[in-house]
């Protein structure tokens, strides 16, 4: 058993493709129109077969006071590996990225948490 698909909420399909192709990096997989929304999808360049992240609309009745706890409370909706956490910081900040929790050094773990434009914090982590 394996984790093929996991998903994330967002307000706007088309600002989250953006935002995680041309900012985060990551690539399109699919994208299968059905009706208002798409089956859309991104996976790591790196790893194009792996495990692929769905950008889900966030317009299902449950979604909204769910993410509203996440944010009210700093918690992130999921989190991305990464080599280097402070790297990845610098070159998010420098894309303009807004980050809610700086590089945080914690015991083999370090992690960020930024703000993905589309209503979810997200947290990077690298271990040590």
């Amino acid at each position: 058993m394996r984790i093929h698909l996991s998903s994330v909420y967002v307000d706007d399909q088309a600002k989250a493709l953006a935002f995680y192709t041309e900012t985060l990096g990551f690539a399109k997989k699919t994208e299968i129109p059905m009706g208002e929304a798409s089956w859309l999808t991104v996976v790591s360049p790196g790893d194009p077969d792996g495990t692929e992240l769905v950008l889900e609309p966030s317009d299902h009745p449950a979604v909204k006071p769910y993410r509203d706890a996440l944010l009210h409370d700093g918690i992130p909706a999921t989190s991305f590996a990464v080599d280097d956490v402070q790297a990845e910081y610098e070159r998010l900040s420098a894309l303009g990225v807004r980050f809610t929790q700086e590089p945080l050094a914690m015991g083999p773990v370090t992690t960020a948490v930024f703000d993905d434009t589309c209503g979810n914090l997200i947290q990077i982590a690298a271990m040590a």
